[in-house]
């Protein structure tokens, strides 16, 4: 129903800054909410970010809060993650998530669509 295709990543240097995008497309966009997770190596995925359909609300998890920006552009199709002060425990594979509205609950299973996912490595 629908896709998500990211793009962005990369290696940085702490301090840094990345902008992540995440493309949607298919048969079903209006009202579905976006989001972003991460893994690193040997750990559980992490809700980083969430942004509602109209873009008039936002949720982040506690470790990005105060550096990491999540917005839209519904005409494009597209959201984006501004990840500011970049930090090495920032590393891993950020994956674009999708769910139609959003319940206050952000794990991953609440997130149905999900996209293959573009890795970040912050050095020191």
């Amino acid at each position: 129903q629908v896709q998500l295709l990211e793009s962005g990543g990369g290696s940085v240097q702490a301090g840094d800054s990345l902008k992540l995008s995440c493309e949607a497309s298919g048969s079903i966009l209006s009202g579905v909410a976006i989001g972003w997770f991460r893994q690193a190596p040997g750990k559980e995925r992490e809700f980083v970010a969430a942004i509602n359909w109209s873009g008039g609300f936002a949720a982040y998890g506690d470790a990005v809060k105060g550096r990491f920006a999540i917005t839209r552009n519904n005409a494009k199709n597209t959201a984006f993650l501004q990840m500011n002060t970049l930090k090495p425990e920032d590393t891993g594979v950020y994956y674009c998530v999708g769910s139609f509205g959003l319940s206050g609950r952000y794990t991953d299973t609440d997130f149905p669509f999900w996209g293959q996912g573009t890795q970040i490595i912050v050095s020191s």
